[in-house]
């Protein structure tokens, strides 16, 4: 790995610097030509620091202060005006000025995006940014969906470009030659869904560089037929709280049924093993880190209640994309493919 800098917003998400900072310290351990920028108010930062007995990694760590700090339900647009000191737009803007590849937050995600979107703006041929995280699927096997809310209202066009970072930035983060890409439906007839979702189709049909398979259902996101799942942000977000909330009720529901009697309590202790493995394989922190694909420079969105070992993996993220120059491969192929579809309009 060559020298990377990642800017962390470390005043950002439910839990701040008693987060961020160990997390960040965990990730400069396991990373030897990592160096670090934490974004926030200095002197709580450099006693964060010292409480944590950083003086081993401490060379690779920079501070950089901000005075302000944006609320996990303040307005966007009043983020963006009145708080151009808060540490989620410096570490935004350190990316910009070229002093960091990557930048990490917890914090508020519309403010997050519209602050990335301003400061970095998108890349030639895309219109607007979309979320895209992974999710685990049978068989040990992933898969990416996008947009998760960035967009609440998207054309096919939207949709189409979704679909072509979707593909892109997981071929090269994962390696795969042409990833699967299928489109969110109510059903897998051609005859379903609006006619968003039927022009997308019709465009990705056309798409001869988009490995596209045809709709999916919500029932079958995780069954690891497609690596990248496409919607709009509005079913991709409530997709998204819907599969939270699911997995809290499963758990809670285990855990009343397991410790109801001396019987099921017994039953429980025996499938433990079993319990605990499947916990770590659906344990939302694993893959914590959501990528803000489109932007002119690399973002990444840790879930606002992550842990350190959850927050360590969204710098994880930051770190991949970082190096494997995610929006130059998106902008390299992006530009082209989309610019056929627009000739082929006129």
């Amino acid at each position: 790995m060559t020298l990377k800098t990642i800017a962390v917003d470390a005043m950002g998400g439910d839990f701040g610097p008693s987060v961020t900072v160990p997390a960040a310290l965990k990730i400069l351990q396991n990373h030897k030509k990592l160096k670090l920028i934490l974004v926030g108010d200095e002197s709580t930062l450099k006693q964060m620091l010292d409480q944590q007995q950083a003086s081993k990694v401490r060379n690779r760590i920079e501070i950089q202060h901000a005075s302000e700090v944006v609320g996990m339900d303040e307005p966007p647009a009043q983020a963006v005006r009145r708080k151009r000191d808060s540490s989620m737009r410096v570490a935004v803007n350190l990316v910009k000025e070229g002093r960091a590849d990557s930048c990490v937050s917890a914090g508020n995600t519309g403010a997050l995006m519209a602050t990335s979107h301003l400061v970095l703006r998108t890349l030639p041929g895309v219109d607007r940014p979309a979320i895209m995280a992974s999710f685990p699927a049978v068989n040990g096997k992933e898969v990416h969906m996008l947009d998760l809310g960035a967009n609440v209202d998207s054309s096919a066009k939207h949709l189409l470009q979704f679909a072509v970072m979707g593909s892109i930035a997981v071929s090269a983060i994962k390696g795969i030659k042409k990833p699967k890409v299928a489109l969110l439906n109510v059903g897998e007839e051609e005859i379903k869904g609006n006619e968003q979702v039927k022009q997308t189709a019709q465009y990705l049909s056309s798409a001869k560089s988009i490995n596209y398979k045809g709709y999916i259902e919500g029932d079958a996101i995780f069954k690891g037929v497609a690596d990248v799942v496409v919607c709009d942000g509005f079913v991709g977000n409530v997709t998204l709280k819907a599969v939270e909330g699911a997995t809290k009720l499963i758990a809670e529901n285990l855990r009343d049924v397991i410790s109801s009697g001396w019987f099921t309590k017994l039953c429980g202790f025996l499938a433990l093993p079993i319990f605990k493995s499947l916990k770590g394989e659906l344990d939302p922190g694993k893959r914590n880190g959501a990528s803000f694909l489109g932007l002119q420079g690399v973002v990444v969105k840790s879930h606002g209640g992550a842990d350190i070992n959850a927050f360590a993996c969204a710098l994880e993220k930051a770190i991949t994309e970082a190096e494997m120059d995610i929006p130059q491969h998106i902008s390299e192929q992006v530009k082209e493919i989309l610019d056929s579809f627009d000739s082929e309009d006129n």
